[in-house]
């Protein structure tokens, strides 16, 4: 390209203002639009919200998708729309059938209802599109994150040694985990780099301990991290879904008997389906006693070191050489928002390497704080903003009554649904999770009519938008489950679910009976 052609294309960039209105800038014309755009999209879903009164329409995903492709039959128009017009049909093809988190009788999954100063604080992590991977692209925000963590290893470890760094949340945290005591395992036992090397032939052999309840994701690291599913030993639980430790020591000996390497023990602390906390202090000690590593998937759990009733359920926790922790669930963040936490913030450098053009070893010899050395995402969203935000606009006190409220609220739903002969609760809540049947007398001897009533129950109150509720498996038999994140919801809205429920189940007798 000539001088002559450089300076008309300059030019012609110089000229042309058309882009300007597509990003914010500084200048008063392309803010506008900002605002304009924000504005819109708040509008969209304020109104739906305000107007849908049910957690969800009960569209089918053939309806979603034929609403969709009238809407936008073209993925890339030849001509791009009006934002205006753009949200409006987002918001009565999409939005409008999404599940709607905040609505009180949305009670199925770990999926919380957000924080408004979260959601705020959203539009800030977005529009500022800080990159948390290097300083030169983070600066404050690395500051920010930094002071979370902190705060984190105070709550959780009380120690000056722990570390940590937020994550997309509990499947890419107890992936770190596991991967990080797999390569210190290796390097104590073995004098092997398996960031040099890869896997030893020894891999074949370690073994992985866990509850029989705990998250998918154990068995799934243990694939990715390429010692396959086999390398993870289930342990049964006992009457209150908590890992056996006379059932661990046992397979822990049976393991050593047939020439397996145990290398780490995964404690849970709040099951997926029960909320259930593994004996944290008894695995620590067992864990100390093979020499183990003992990582806390405390995904679910771990706002319970915020409320001063129940963190005594996490005694032990500051024992664990590492830590899974979810904002977006019982911290009312959106999502994503997870940490990693780490007892010996030197066990990071089994992740660390350097890139000239991103975070070169001088930088870190200069005191550079590059996060990405403590992380296996490059490009990381600023999450820790919007917990920031959130706990800075509540408090603690705040943030440990809504907690207080949910356990409490699934203590009186399992009083309830024990209390009415047409069910059956089978556990005390831990949490604020509640695992239960539809189980009326005439048919407690019949498990595939109870099955499948149960199955009809929840179905039909999802179509019907009257509530959102989970279905499990239990000894092949199907529960439904309430998760009660929600604060707002009362024991009144419980007790109409119950009531539904009932009538639904009564209906189905009737109608096989006929």
């Amino acid at each position: 390209m000539g001088l002559t052609q450089l300076e008309e294309f300059k030019t012609t960039l110089i000229n042309n203002d058309h882009f300007k209105r597509f990003f914010p800038q500084q200048d008063i014309e392309s803010m506008s639009e900002y605002n304009a755009a924000i504005q819109t999209a708040k509008d969209v879903f304020s109104q739906i919200v305000t107007s849908q009164p049910h957690p969800y329409t009960g569209l089918s995903q053939a309806s979603i998708e034929q609403g969709l492709e009238l809407a936008f039959p073209d993925v890339v128009p030849e001509r791009g729309l009006s934002i205006d017009k753009v949200m409006e049909k987002i918001g009565e093809t999409v939005i409008a059938h999404s599940i709607q988190v905040t609505n009180l009788r949305c009670l199925a999954h770990l999926h919380c209802p957000p924080l408004t100063s979260a959601l705020a604080a959203e539009v800030l992590i977005s529009a500022s599109n800080q990159s948390m991977d290097s300083w030169d692209q983070s600066t404050s925000a690395t500051v920010v994150e930094e002071k979370m963590v902190k705060w984190l290893r105070d709550l959780f470890y009380e120690d000056k040694t722990a570390n940590g760094v937020f994550t997309s949340g509990g499947t890419q945290s107890n992936l770190m985990g596991l991967l990080l005591a797999r390569d210190h395992f290796l390097h104590k036992k073995f004098h092997w780099d398996t960031q040099q090397n890869g896997l030893p032939k020894e891999a074949g052999r370690m073994r992985i301990f866990c509850s029989a309840d705990a998250h998918f994701t154990v068995r799934q690291s243990a694939f990715l991290l390429g010692l396959g599913e086999q390398a993870v030993i289930p342990v049964e639980t006992n009457q209150h879904h908590r890992m056996s430790i006379d059932k661990l020591k046992e397979k822990l000996h049976q393991a050593e008997k047939e020439d397996l390497i145990p290398f780490a023990i995964i404690a849970t602390a709040g099951t997926t389906d029960f909320g259930s906390i593994d004996p944290l202090n008894e695995l620590a000690r067992v864990a100390d006693q093979y020499n183990v590593w003992l990582h806390v998937d405390a995904a679910y759990g771990g706002a319970l070191m915020l409320s001063e009733q129940h963190s005594h359920k996490l005694e032990g926790i500051k024992q664990a050489d590492s830590i899974t922790v979810d904002f977006h669930k019982l911290f009312y963040q959106p999502i994503s928002c997870g940490a990693f936490l780490l007892k010996d913030e030197e066990h990071f450098n089994y992740l660390k390497l350097h890139a000239d053009y991103l975070n070169p070893e001088e930088d870190e010899d200069e005191g550079i704080p590059n996060l990405v050395t403590k992380s296996i995402q490059t490009t990381r969203r600023f999450d820790a903003l919007k917990l920031f935000a959130s706990l800075q606009v509540l408090g603690k006190d705040t943030f440990a009554q809504m907690v207080d409220y949910t356990i409490d609220l699934a203590q009186h739903t399992a009083a309830l649904l024990e209390e009415d002969s047409n069910f059956e609760i089978i556990h005390q809540p831990e949490i604020n999770a509640v695992v239960y049947r539809y189980f009326p007398k005439e048919h407690r001897e019949d498990p595939v009519w109870l099955n499948d009533t149960n199955a009809f129950i929840r179905s039909k109150l999802f179509e019907a938008g009257a509530a959102v509720i989970a279905k499990t498996r239990v000894n092949k038999s199907i529960y439904l489950k309430f998760t009660l994140l929600n604060p707002l919801t009362t024991i009144e809205d419980i007790k109409e679910i119950i009531n539904q429920m009932k009538q639904l189940g009564e209906e189905r007798g009737r109608h096989n009976d006929r």
